[in-house]
């Protein structure tokens, strides 16, 4: 499977930890992808967890990139209605969710912002607004999370 990720032209990761309630968005919509949802043979749909800084980090480093990146995330953002779906831009990922895509060598430095200035990928940011995160471990998604599920996947299908 790592090595299709040098080989597709379009990347979905879901990220996200299942265990914290709707924070398992991303990993969700991608079962839902490979599940109900026929993806051309160009695209690669994968449940990255709360590993998507590796994975940017092979795709700075690597001379073959795809020519698309999707990024699906649960997010909180001020005011939207829970299970709301809607895109970001690179630079408007929240203060929260920046740890997660920073090289701990270069703190100062966002991968997703190198591949978006550095090389011609069409990174997109899909998101989900959150009901609630849990304060202890609680998988499963909200029932607005829930709905957003397949919106997220018709968005993605759309854009491809």
């Amino acid at each position: 499977m790592i090595s299709a990720l040098f080989e597709k032209s379009v990347l979905i990761f879901g990220c996200g930890n299942i265990l914290w309630g709707d924070d398992g968005f991303g990993p969700a919509v991608i079962q839902a992808l490979q599940e109900r949802y026929r993806l051309p043979d160009d695209v690669l749909a994968l449940d990255v967890g709360t590993s998507i800084r590796d994975i940017l980090f092979d795709l700075v480093l690597t001379d073959k990139k795809p020519q698309k990146i999707f990024i699906i995330d649960a997010v909180e953002y001020p005011d939207r209605e829970p299970g709301e779906v809607f895109e970001i831009p690179v630079a408007g990922i929240p203060d929260k969710k920046t740890s997660d895509f920073s090289l701990h060598q270069f703190p100062t430095v966002n991968m997703l912002q190198e591949l978006k200035e550095h090389s011609p990928i069409d990174i997109k940011i899909i998101v989900a607004q959150v009901e609630t995160i849990p304060e202890e471990v609680k998988p499963g998604l909200s029932p607005p999370m829930t709905r957003a599920i397949d919106i997220a996947c018709r968005r993605i299908l759309a854009a491809l």
